[in-house]
């Protein structure tokens, strides 16, 4: 097995129902922050942590993210009439050279284990990412997908993104009970989807971003229908605990639960607030509007 991470798992073929009618035709995670949309933001934090190859796990309703990050000859050529280069440019730039784009279909909508089953034939025997682009995560100087590469490299085993969060909220999220290991890192005893807060073993929960190892294919093919009456990726992690080890880190920055609306909203500000070419003239605006 590699030592370094080099592919990475997007599902995008959820139904976005949480922003109907906004998704009836147009992607979750092509919803825009400012002015890229969420999977743009999770595609240049994997490639920021040197992933090379980006496998989309879609469905029949997701052509908008393949035409996202396939060329647009026709506005090419009309931005280069134009001499908008400055534009041009971030059009151009949205996937680098060395970069690859692969789609999976997901025909049908059978959870976020099976999604990740999908990409099998792509990954192969090698190590991967799966990063949630509901999650935005902003890590500042280091994303977070960078620090987990990095612990990976040193560990070389499945590793869990993990924050604290409120016990009453523990059954949104996939939870962790965990011994600590050293400064922000874990050993996962055990994990479970969704617990009640009453049962929950702790409030860690895993919060969209993982490197796992290819152990965990052939596990999710027997894995049985869990929560919702899906394939959960928590309960194959849970029966790969019984083989290999698995590590929680606690990663460094700040996550948009970009699933919700108001965590939609609060991204919006705040990264409107980092904006550039915006942030001065928005936060006036701001402050105007907080006076009134």
């Amino acid at each position: 097995m590699r030592s370094t991470v080099k592919k990475a798992v997007f599902p995008v073929a959820g139904l976005g129902t949480r922003f109907l009618p906004a998704t009836k035709a147009n992607p979750k995670e092509m919803l825009p922050i400012v002015d890229k949309p969420l999977i743009q933001y999770a595609a240049e934090e994997a490639m920021a942590a040197g992933i090379k190859e980006l496998i989309f796990v879609t469905s029949s309703s997701k052509r908008a993210i393949e035409d996202h990050f396939d060329l647009n000859y026709e506005l090419e050529s009309e931005l280069r009439k134009r001499e908008k280069f400055d534009l041009l440019n971030i059009v151009r730039s949205v996937v680098p050279a060395d970069v690859s784009c692969v789609y999976v279909r997901q025909p049908e909508a059978l959870g976020l284990g099976h999604a990740v089953l999908c990409a099998r034939p792509v990954v192969g025997d090698e190590p991967f990412a799966v990063i949630l682009a509901d999650d935005l995560i902003d890590g500042g100087s280091k994303s977070c997908l960078t620090q987990m590469c990095e612990l990976f490299e040193q560990h070389h085993c499945s590793l869990l993104g993990v924050e604290q969060i409120q016990r009453k909220d523990t059954d949104k999220y996939g939870i962790v009970g965990a011994s600590p290991l050293q400064d922000a890192l874990s050993c996962v005893n055990s994990i479970v989807e969704k617990p009640k807060p009453e049962v929950a073993p702790s409030t860690l929960a895993v919060v969209g971003r993982y490197i796992l190892t290819p152990a965990i294919f052939k596990i999710l093919e027997t894995v049985p229908r869990g929560t919702g009456g899906e394939v959960q990726l928590t309960d194959g992690l849970a029966r790969l605990l019984d083989s290999e080890q698995i590590l929680a880190y606690e990663f460094a920055g700040k996550r948009y639960d970009c699933g919700s609306k108001l965590g939609y909203l609060q991204a919006t500000i705040e990264y409107g607030l980092q904006h550039p070419e915006l942030r001065d003239e928005f936060r006036r605006y701001l402050q105007t509007f907080c006076k009134g």
